[in-house]
């Protein structure tokens, strides 16, 4: 049996049925009748016996960020350079050969969406030189300073429990700040802002397209708006364990965004989020296989909603351990997790407010809490009443509370 939903036109409210593949029923709403979409009980959907789910791009730029991050800490063979070429696939730069014959980057996908960047060529470039100088200070600013104890205003190592951390002058560990900073400027940019919006799903004859089975491609089994949709979901789930059903093991698939729902998933204040999450995707794209596109773009704002609240949970999250480690003197923790902090404070310009049709907080509201961040000496002249301020600021964008946010209960 399979789980049939359909929408009851708000945003949250989903009703579950049981039906058989052969029903073609309806449901009052309103006042008026809405065909019942049938969603499969996994990410599974075919065509004439043929999957119609591809997303290799999203699978491989994962992959790719993956063996960048990795190689931020590898002083014995990394140099400034080769991580360059990474972030822009040249030189063959992987170790994995499928990454070095493939034609996909990072670089060019970075701040690329449809809808923040199309006209905005300028600051897409000031974004992906951002991140081409955090990868280029690792090398010039860190590595050098690799045996040098870390203090105020002096790049180095510094110790955090049993762990060792690598910061610059301010305390910024840059390969945190990268990791997190992709998670918003490719992942969530991709999904909300690209992939999952209208600007790409309706795009010319894409509706036409979809209403008649119209394939992509002559190979293809997939419409042009399946795909779109598809590749969304891959930049959640595009190195799971079972990508058809990835819930499994959220948050233990990659460094990125999967990793992070997973986390919000841990905390009791958002239990539940992982699954509404994927079922919004299931939910979406069983609606462009019913050409049902009231419901498709409900989901969308669900997403929007809910992928934003993940990077703004995790922000006043990060800043809070940061404050706590302050407190205590335990500068290495602290610093590790303003580093974090600092990556999702970042990514929160690529987020989407459903309500308002425009990410959370601007580029220019993003580089004054950067500023905020790394002014003069950085994390070591931060205070806790600063951390405190700043995480209530970003809290009252959304729907949570700091308190909520700052502990995984």
């Amino acid at each position: 049996m399979k789980k049939t939903i359909f929408s009851t036109f708000a945003l949250a409210t989903l009703v579950f049925a049981s039906c058989s593949s052969d029903d073609d029923t309806t449901s009052e709403n309103g006042g008026g009748l809405i065909p019942d979409i049938e969603v499969p009980e996994t990410y599974s959907f075919t065509r004439d016996g043929a999957s119609t789910i591809n997303f290799p791009g999203q699978t491989q730029r994962i992959l790719m960020g993956e063996e960048l991050i990795s190689s931020m800490l590898d002083f014995d063979t990394a140099t400034e350079q080769s991580l360059l070429d990474m972030f822009s696939n040249e030189n063959t730069p992987f170790i994995n050969e499928d990454l070095n014959a493939s034609t996909r980057q990072l670089r060019n996908t970075i701040a690329s969406s449809e809808d923040l960047f199309t006209e905005s060529s300028a600051e897409a470039a000031t974004i992906r030189q951002f991140f081409a100088d955090l990868l280029s200070d690792q090398v010039t600013e860190v590595f050098t300073a690799q045996a040098v104890v870390a203090s105020a205003g002096v790049a180095g190592q510094i110790a955090d429990g049993g762990s060792t951390r690598y910061v610059n002058a301010q305390g910024l560990e840059y390969n945190q700040a990268v990791t997190k900073g992709f998670i918003g400027a490719l992942m969530v940019d991709q999904i909300v802002n690209n992939y999952i919006s209208t600007t790409l799903l309706d795009a010319g004859t894409n509706i036409e397209d979809n209403d008649n089975d119209i394939p992509r491609n002559d190979s293809g089994t997939d419409t042009q708006m399946e795909h779109f949709w598809d590749e969304a979901y891959g930049y959640v789930y595009g190195t799971s364990a079972d990508l058809t059903n990835p819930n499994l093991t959220i948050g233990d698939d990659d460094s990125f965004l999967n990793k992070y729902i997973g986390r919000v998933e841990e905390d009791a204040d958002f239990a539940g989020i992982a699954e509404d999450i994927f079922d919004a995707f299931l939910l979406g794209r069983a609606a462009i296989v019913a050409k049902d596109y009231d419901v498709r773009d409900e989901q969308t704002a669900i997403l929007r909603e809910l992928l934003s609240q993940v990077i703004g949970i995790r922000a006043v999250y990060y800043l809070q351990q940061g404050k706590n480690g302050i407190e205590s003197d335990d500068f290495g923790a602290a610093f590790h997790d303003l580093s974090e902090g600092f990556g999702f404070i970042y990514s929160l310009q690529f987020t989407r407010n459903p309500s308002t049709d425009a990410p959370y907080f601007s580029g220019e509201e993003v580089l004054d809490f950067v500023g905020d961040l790394t002014t003069g000496n950085g994390f070591w002249d931060l205070t806790p009443e600063q951390l405190d301020t700043m995480s209530e600021a970003i809290a009252s964008r959304f729907s949570f509370t700091v308190a909520e946010a700052a502990v995984i209960d």
